[in-house]
C-alpha cells in the first residue's frame, strides 16, 4: 500500500519537476531577450549570469504575506485554488 504510494508520487514528480525546470529556463531567457531588446543587462542579480532568478522569484512568492480579506471563510479562501489546481491535475 504504502510503497504503491511513493511510486505514484515518484511518478508525478517525473512529469512535474523537468517541467518546472522548462518553466524556469524559458522565464530566464524571455527577461533576457526583453532586456536586450530595452538596452539593459535583464536579470543578473541572483547566480551566474541570473541563471537563479527564477528561483529567487518563486521563493519570493511563496514567503510573501497573505491578504485575506475580514468577511471571507480562510478555509474555503486557501482551499479553492488548492482545488482548483488538483482538479485540473486528475486525468
Amino acid at each position: 500500500m504504502f510503497l504503491s504510494f511513493l511510486i505514484i508520487i515518484f511518478q508525478y514528480l517525473i512529469v512535474v519537476v523537468p517541467l518546472l525546470l522548462t518553466v524556469a529556463v524559458f522565464t530566464l531567457f524571455e527577461r533576457k531577450v526583453i532586456g536586450y531588446i530595452q538596452r539593459r543587462k535583464g536579470p543578473n542579480k541572483v547566480g551566474f549570469l541570473g541563471v537563479l532568478q527564477p528561483f529567487a522569484d518563486g521563493l519570493k512568492l511563496m514567503i510573501k504575506e497573505p491578504i485575506i480579506p475580514l468577511n471571507a471563510n480562510i478555509f474555503l479562501y486557501v482551499a479553492a485554488p488548492i482545488l482548483t489546481l488538483l482538479l485540473s491535475l486528475i486525468n
